[in-house]
């Protein structure tokens, strides 16, 4: 008991420590300390409120480890202070054999910074991790998905159609170049058993990805071009670039429009609506 009332104290302090305006919130209306409030952390978390309430408290004594990331992600933890809460919590932090969804600070400020293009952040096995309001305005909130529904290879194989209109050229590039990166990720993290379980799933429900991987099919991403259908604001024509975080194997997501160009004047337009035009259920892909 004694070590989740630590727990409890450090995410305390950790949601203390953070002013609202380090995570894009307003600093108005009263507060009783400068930090966020459990609310705002519970909701960058994923998590509920009450939920929450009881960690602080002492009164959870066994979150999960996705639980755990989740937090550090939102109390925006450092390397250290994030192998710490996982110690408080009586787990290992995940080692160099598991896929990171550790950001590191200079990814969270090209966030925080680039506000005028839709940008995301993805893992080595591309589950989704962090993005801006743009990237939510334009594709789909994505903050009530939970666990498959953030991982683009599976709802590229399994899930419903998105926003995005592939040409068949582009269908083919893009599922060698997914296919290719689960299979690198593999050999970069052979003891990850929700990597393992991963593909295991994508073989057993898609024939199409099942003939991919036994057939050793690899592909790189290259810039390109795709059309996104937007509710509200209609077509866009993007610029889509994938590109990797230094000194690890996080993947940048950024979509831009050529200056002067239509789509341009739709994705400042989109920017201005911002959460008005999100809606809860697209696959971002």
């Amino acid at each position: 008991m004694s070590g989740s009332r630590e727990l409890g104290r450090a995410l305390r302090g950790w949601r203390d420590r953070m002013a609202p305006a380090t995570v894009g919130l307003p600093a108005g209306g009263v507060r009783r300390a400068a930090g966020l409030r459990r609310e705002e952390v519970a909701q960058l978390a994923g998590l509920s409120v009450d939920y929450l309430v009881r960690l602080e408290q002492g009164r959870a004594t066994s979150p999960s480890a996705q639980v755990l990331s989740a937090l550090a992600r939102a109390l925006r933890l450092s390397a250290a202070e994030r192998e710490h809460l996982y110690l408080l919590a009586g787990q290992w932090a995940p080692g160099p054999g598991q896929v990171s969804a550790h950001i590191p600070p200079g990814v969270r400020r090209l966030l925080d910074q680039l506000d005028g293009a839709p940008l995301s952040v993805w893992d080595a096995a591309w589950n989704l991790i962090l993005w801006n309001p743009l990237w939510a305005a334009l594709l789909g909130d994505p903050s009530a998905l939970r666990g498959r529904e953030r991982n683009i290879v599976w709802l590229h194989f399994t899930g419903p159609p998105s926003r995005i209109s592939h040409t068949p050229e582009q269908e083919t590039r893009f599922r060698a170049a997914m296919v290719g990166d689960l299979r690198a990720a593999a050999a970069r993290y052979p003891d990850d058993a929700g990597l393992r379980a991963l593909i295991r799933d994508l073989r057993d429900v898609s024939i199409t990805f099942a003939q991919m991987w036994d057939a050793g099919v690899v592909g790189v991403h290259e810039a390109v071009t795709k059309t996104v259908h937007h509710p509200t604001v209609g077509v866009l024509a993007l610029d889509c670039d994938v590109l990797t975080a230094p000194g690890g194997d996080l993947r940048i997501v950024a979509y831009t429009a050529a200056p002067g160009s239509e789509a341009a004047d739709r994705l400042r337009l989109l920017n201005v609506i911002g959460t008005e035009a999100m809606t809860v259920g697209s696959t971002p892909r």
